[in-house]
């Protein structure tokens, strides 16, 4: 029997961004940074990989530590965190993870004979002559490597472009050779950063970082953060030894950005900021993995993933925000769901970014709700929403909630008012739930009906105070 799947894909304590999936045999396997609980800086933690088997999308395994930060050669004290990674396989059969060290322009390189064992220094990126990728003049600073080996050759794409910084000229594409490591094509930029962009197609969605790249059929599909940053979005190319991309469109935008069909295309409902992840096909279908932020800053992200359609000619409608995720379908109408897994967070005062998503720092103001966990980092307590302010939302979809009723909400607070349940963001209440001063968690007894036709749904605190809200419970008439 499969595991039901939600976002996030992981446990709740725990935070892994970045996602780069790979299916090695009859498993998943998710590489990427490593952020850490209540963090003050990104991927502070070392480099550790989950994987699940092809058909039980929600039986995530931990691998365990497979590479920390102080293995590298110029961070035996680990005053460096360890950015995003990207994984490939090399002539030899073995797997190669390359990085780059928060303070180091230079792409590092690990090695391992399993896709999840424990990786081992390799060495550095660099031209024939021994100069590092990254030092040689004209060389923009490496970052965010992406990989992809055909042929016995290895791309490399890596670059960090932020609109401002008018020194740095978009994604670079380097191709290196047998060994890994020593480059036999120089790079050449391939799509442009902000100040560069004009007629290139890019406009709006220029190149900011995220370096990822995948093969579908005959079509490379290179992904990437854009300019705005919540969004990732994507560019074609039927060959990558002539370096020409075309701009794709958004695959997802982890506030929901551009998204009609269920609100304003420019209304935002979750708090976003920078992203990062890639495409993959698991057992015939094909999944964006993103990340999403948490409580209330830019440092806790987690891992998020939503299914792909693709239309006749290749290109990737871009998805919404679910709570189901890798599930292959609905979520079932009856069971305990916890409030972490909501995929809308909102309140009247409408922000696209997480507080602090330019410079850091915590949320702009103390009516923002945001998702957290007890206790501190690593440890094994669930994620719930605090600081349910009045107008507060949390939107879960999708739900199989024909002939389904809410029966509890559980709740912790020091206010008074009400939760309103309606399956639209905007629709009608359906119920309510009491909200009192509640010092513990509390299961509050409800019984309120659901539309047959519903798939969504979404709770509203009004009232006074800022309760925590913990989840809910479906059951069958």
């Amino acid at each position: 029997m499969t595991t039901q799947a939600f976002n996030p894909y992981l446990p709740s304590w725990e935070y892994v961004p970045d996602g780069e999936p790979y299916v090695f045999g009859d498993r998943v396997y998710i590489y990427g940074s490593h952020d850490r609980y209540n963090s003050h800086i990104f991927c502070a933690n070392d480099y550790v990989c989950w994987s699940a088997p092809v058909n039980d999308l929600g039986n995530w395994r931990y691998e365990g530590i497979i590479y920390e930060k102080t293995q590298d050669p110029n961070n035996k004290d680990g005053r460096q965190c360890l950015y995003a990674p990207d994984v490939t396989i090399g002539p030899d059969g073995r797997y190669y993870l390359y990085y780059v060290l928060d303070k180091e322009n230079t792409v590092a390189v690990a090695v391992c004979d399993t896709p999840a064992g424990k990786y081992e220094y390799y060495g550095y990126v660099h031209y024939k002559d021994g100069t590092l990728l990254g030092d040689k003049e004209g060389d923009d600073p490496q970052f965010d490597p992406g990989v992809i080996t055909e042929n016995g050759l290895t791309h490399l794409y890596t670059g960090f472009c932020p609109a401002p910084d008018k020194s740095r000229h978009g994604v670079m594409h380097t191709v290196l050779g047998e060994d890994m490591l020593t480059i036999e094509k120089e790079p050449v930029f391939v799509i442009p950063s902000a100040h560069l962009a004009e007629g290139s197609g890019f406009e709006g969605h220029e190149f900011f970082e995220a370096s990822s790249i995948r093969k579908r059929g005959d079509i490379y599909y290179f992904v990437y953060s854009s300019t705005v940053m919540h969004e990732l979005c994507y560019a074609t190319a039927s060959s990558l030894d002539d370096n020409k991309f075309e701009f794709g469109g958004v695959i997802v935008s982890n506030c929901d950005m551009h998204i009609d069909t269920y609100k304003p295309a420019d209304k935002p409902m979750f708090y976003g900021a920078n992203n990062h992840g890639s495409i993959v096909e698991i057992n015939g279908d094909w999944y964006i993995f993103y990340h999403r932020h948490t409580n209330g800053n830019v440092f806790s992200r987690q891992g998020c993933s939503e299914k792909l359609s693709f239309t006749s000619d290749g290109k990737i409608p871009q998805v919404q925000m679910t709570s189901c995720g890798l599930n292959g379908g609905k979520l079932k109408g009856e069971g305990y769901y916890p409030s972490y897994i909501a995929c809308n967070l909102f309140c009247d005062s409408e922000s696209v970014y997480t507080g602090g998503a330019i410079g850091g720092g915590n949320f702009m103001g103390s009516e923002f709700p945001r998702i957290m966990q007890d206790g501190k980092d690593g440890d094994e307590e669930i994620g719930y929403i605090a600081n349910m302010t009045s107008s507060s939302t949390a939107g879960f979809k999708f739900f199989d909630l024909k002939g389904s009723y809410i029966s509890s909400v559980r709740i912790r607070s020091y206010g008074g008012g009400v939760i309103e349940v309606r399956s639209k963001w905007d629709g009608e209440i359906l119920g309510t739930a009491p909200v009192e001063n509640y010092n513990i968690w509390t299961d509050v007894s409800v019984d309120i009906p659901l539309p047959d036709d519903a798939d969504s749904l979404f709770f509203t605190f009004r009232g006074w105070g800022c309760p925590d809200f913990a989840g809910f419970e479906l059951k069958k008439r």
